[in-house]
């Protein structure tokens, strides 16, 4: 009880802060609601209308207490332009951009941490080498960039895999023919960022005495690596797997942009150009209350992997 108390007494207010900077920023993009619904040949009466209903023709800080009000109470408004609830679009996309999500961090897991430990066991050797070289390729490629390389060659040239959606509903086969590509550009960057973690967490661990006593009794190489070596290099990667599924939600705004991918990315993107405030802020605070909830959980795995630490 006493963790969760202090969980709520540190996410609330990171959850507030975060949408007040988010209704703050979106006040400053260039562009006006009522236009972009009514477009270019509205009249000035219209417009007129059209902000006194949407509440944009009061002062900033009224704007504010009223958005305050209704967030604390759980009614996030509706959206702009569909009329309806913002908070209820969202659920309904989110599913979606969790399993892109869950798709990248399990390709992280699976080949940055066979791959990091391979790299330090065999360190200075062509592989350390071959799996440096990968590592540095794959951090320096924009997500943009390398998904439209990866649709060129491999759904246009080749036609391997579609180039746009998410596949038919209810069909498991064809949503995760359709997730492969993007969910491979999502986890793109954070592959490097990990195995070059676990190489040099695996290579601080391998040096220590209990490691060497370990093998001084005769204990099998791979018991050595898996059981007494990466047990104790995974406290460090466990951390920044964590925050790096923080950092994956962010990322499939653009990925699901990129693939025409449906999903609470491809909805805030679009909101942002219609400049619909109340569908961005629904949005964007589910993916904040997503990151704070991942890094307390993050944060009581990093408790149970070493007891010594408490959360």
């Amino acid at each position: 009880m006493g963790i969760l108390i202090r969980f709520l007494s540190q996410a609330l207010p990171t959850l507030l802060g975060a949408v007040t900077i988010l209704f703050l920023l979106l006040r400053m993009i260039p562009g006006d609601p009522a236009q972009a619904m009514l477009g270019a040949d509205a009249t000035a009466a219209d417009l007129a209308r059209l902000r006194q209903d949407l509440g944009l023709d009061q002062p900033l800080w009224v704007q504010y207490g009223v958005f305050l009000r209704n967030f604390v109470v759980g009614d996030w408004g509706n959206s702009i332009v569909t009329k309806t609830p913002a908070l209820e679009r969202v659920l309904e996309a989110l599913p979606s951009t969790l399993m892109l999500c869950v798709a990248a961090i399990v390709l992280i897991i699976a080949i940055s941490l066979p791959a990091g430990v391979v790299s330090a066991v065999r360190r200075d050797s062509w592989v350390d080498y071959g799996v440096s070289l990968v590592v540095f390729l794959l951090m320096s490629m924009p997500q943009f960039w390398l998904g439209l390389l990866l649709l060129l060659v491999l759904s246009y040239w080749l036609d391997w895999f579609p180039i746009f959606g998410a596949g038919e509903a209810g069909d498991l086969l064809s949503q995760l023919h359709h997730l492969v590509l993007p969910s491979l550009t999502l986890a793109a960057g954070f592959l490097g960022l990990v195995t070059r973690l676990t190489r040099s967490s695996m290579l601080e661990v391998l040096g220590r005495d209990y490691v060497r006593t370990a093998r001084a009794k005769g204990l099998r190489e791979p018991v050595v690596i898996v059981k007494h070596a990466l047990r104790n290099a995974l406290l460090s990667v466990v951390t920044v797997i964590g925050l790096t599924m923080g950092q994956l939600l962010g990322g499939a705004v653009i990925v699901e942009v990129v693939f025409a991918r449906p999903g609470v990315g491809t909805m805030i993107w679009d909101a942002i150009l219609q400049r619909d405030y109340p569908q961005v802020q629904a949005g964007v605070a589910v993916f904040a209350a997503l990151f704070i909830a991942t890094n307390f959980l993050t944060d009581l795995l990093y408790g149970l992997l070493n007891p010594r630490i408490r959360v």
